[in-house]
């Protein structure tokens, strides 16, 4: 018997996270180097979800803050070799290369600030990620302006030129 459960990612507004699935215990590690790596000085904290042995949620982070809200969602979550990371001051494209580059890392589900429910399948031995539903539905179709306000605003960050 297989049942479905909807978890909500708690967290601030303004912290942005990357969920993944991972399958090794030295993930906690490869993934901390990803991150001080990419944005040194940046504050994230990590937290792995063993699938065997003492099934621990291992963990790592340079901002207690940050540390506490991984280590929280993943307990609550409950999943093997999952995966959660959240950042302050930073966003996950200054990131998801290097950590999908780790060779533990199987996959990403998301990398958000929105508004996150995580669908998890349980059955008698455990769960596991479904899917996520990142955000709110499409509200219609983007106009002129709408097109013209997304290109300055990425002009602003410095991904489009000219």
């Amino acid at each position: 018997m297989m049942e479905i459960e909807s978890v909500r990612i708690e967290k601030p507004d303004d912290v942005n996270f990357i969920l993944g699935q991972s399958h090794f215990i030295k993930t906690v590690e490869d993934l901390h180097e990803a991150m001080a790596a990419s944005v040194p000085g940046s504050k994230f904290g990590i937290a792995f979800s063993e699938a065997s042995g003492k099934c621990l949620i291992r963990w790592s982070g340079t901002d207690p803050e940050m540390i506490e809200l991984a280590k929280e969602n993943a307990l609550s979550l409950g999943c093997g070799h999952t995966f959660i990371i959240f950042m302050k001051g930073s966003y996950p494209v200054n990131y998801l290369n290097a950590i999908k580059a780790v060779n533990v890392v199987c996959n990403i589900f998301c990398a958000t600030a929105n508004p996150c429910d995580v669908i998890i399948a349980k059955n008698e031995r455990g769960r596991g990620i479904i899917g996520v539903i990142d955000g709110e539905r499409p509200k219609g179709v983007e106009d002129e302006e709408g097109r013209k306000w997304r290109v300055d605003l990425l002009r602003k960050f410095g991904y489009k030129i000219g």
